[in-house]
């Protein structure tokens, strides 16, 4: 049957392999699932503290509330041998900071572009313009299980309503981009995430959209979406009381410590938890990724100053410093980003030793100063008589 008035544009559809079918061909183990459920229950811990719902849950024990949310890893991942040797040598760098910071990996599929370009390992895994869809879920799923295998959780920006169905069983935290935090569908799909999930300020630096979107995701929602044997479906969600703003930059950058005190009054006086994710790439370092280490070095000046605000950072790094073009016929060079340039592994691993570094330092000094004890009330006078 053709209309005259409807699908004038589309060329084709191609039907999806349900989420439910995908899901089942590559499920999550056990050791899986702990691995994701401990690391939400420990981001928690970090926005809320001890009073964090499911804080008694998988991996709260023995993790202080007081740790830093590290979300560190490529701009995007384009090649999956490369993503899991990152994986491997981050996962290391879990274990040995996991008394100070709770690393996550920034494992993200799918990438917002301000015009045109490739769209991400989900649209197009080929690199090559086939956008052979259905393979770019199954890859990243597989993928997900890998990372999550060696006990390292991952990050994930989710752009729509859809691939969440199929990827967000193994997240442990989500983001909501600059691009998309005002987005009414966004903030809705937010409020049903079973994860964590941090907001961006907008593009020009308005952080009062992300507050405002903080605000939206923690209520109730009725919306489309589908379901995970792919049908249309309305999704009645109870809200996401784990949203939190990621300040990235904008006209200006927003990592001082003047801007992290003012948006966590900002979000005190909207009823939130006065904490806060920084994101030290992006407008934040100017775009340029050689000033990621100076950032994170004003960040950990901050931590070990003793700021309790300041609840995460994000990081982009890969294996090898910068970025490169894809170009169809020109061999890419192993570990190298191709969207946002990004910090070599050496300077990660140094970053990551700075934080560590820090909380302890807050520590330190918090035993150093302990908070006074009121003083006993004076001795009543006697009475003469």
């Amino acid at each position: 049957m053709t209309s005259k008035t409807d699908d004038l544009r589309i060329e084709h559809l191609e039907v999806l392999s349900p989420p439910a079918q995908v899901i089942g061909e590559q499920p999550a183990t056990s050791l899986i699932e702990e691995t994701v459920a401990g690391a939400r229950s420990a981001i928690q811990q970090i926005l809320h503290g001890s009073d964090a719902p499911g804080s008694e849950g998988p991996g709260s024990e023995g993790r202080p509330d007081d740790r830093l949310l590290v979300v560190v890893g490529p701009c995007s991942i384009h090649d999956p041998v490369a993503a899991m040797d990152y994986a491997r040598r981050l996962a290391e760098q879990r274990r040995r900071h996991t008394g100070e910071l709770e690393i996550l990996m920034r494992v993200y599929f799918e990438k917002p572009r301000t015009t045109v370009g490739w769209k991400g390992l989900i649209n197009d895994p080929g690199l090559d313009g086939s956008f052979r869809i259905d393979e770019g879920l199954r890859l990243a799923r597989r993928l997900l299980l890998d990372i999550n295998a060696l006990d390292l959780p991952a990050a994930c920006e989710f752009l729509d309503l859809i691939t969440p169905q199929y990827l967000a069983d193994l997240v442990a935290w989500g983001a909501i981009g600059a691009r998309t935090t005002e987005s009414q569908i966004h903030r809705e799909m937010a409020s049903g995430l079973s994860c964590p999930v941090g907001f961006k300020n907008a593009t020009n630096g308005d952080v009062k959209i992300a507050v405002d979107a903080v605000l939206a995701a923690a209520q109730p929602h009725h919306f489309l979406a589908v379901d995970k044997q792919g049908r249309a479906a309305i999704a009645a969600t109870r809200g996401n009381a784990d949203g939190h703003v990621v300040l990235r930059g904008g006209a200006r950058p927003n990592y001082d410590a003047a801007s992290v005190a003012a948006v966590a009054a900002e979000l005190a006086k909207a009823g939130l938890p006065a904490r806060l994710v920084v994101d030290a790439s992006h407008a934040n370092s100017g775009k340029n990724p050689a000033n990621q280490p100076a950032v994170v070095a004003d960040l950990a000046a901050q931590v070990a100053g003793g700021t309790s605000n300041l609840m995460g950072v994000m990081i982009e790094s890969h294996l090898v410093a910068g970025r490169q073009d894809l170009v169809a016929g020109r061999p890419l060079i192993y570990g190298q980003s191709i969207t946002d340039g990004c910090v070599g592994w050496d300077d990660t691993a140094a970053m990551l030793e700075a934080l560590a570094q820090a909380v302890r330092a807050r520590r330190a000094a918090a035993v150093r100063t302990p908070v006074p004890t009121p003083a006993a009330a004076p001795a009543p006078v006697p009475s003469g008589g």
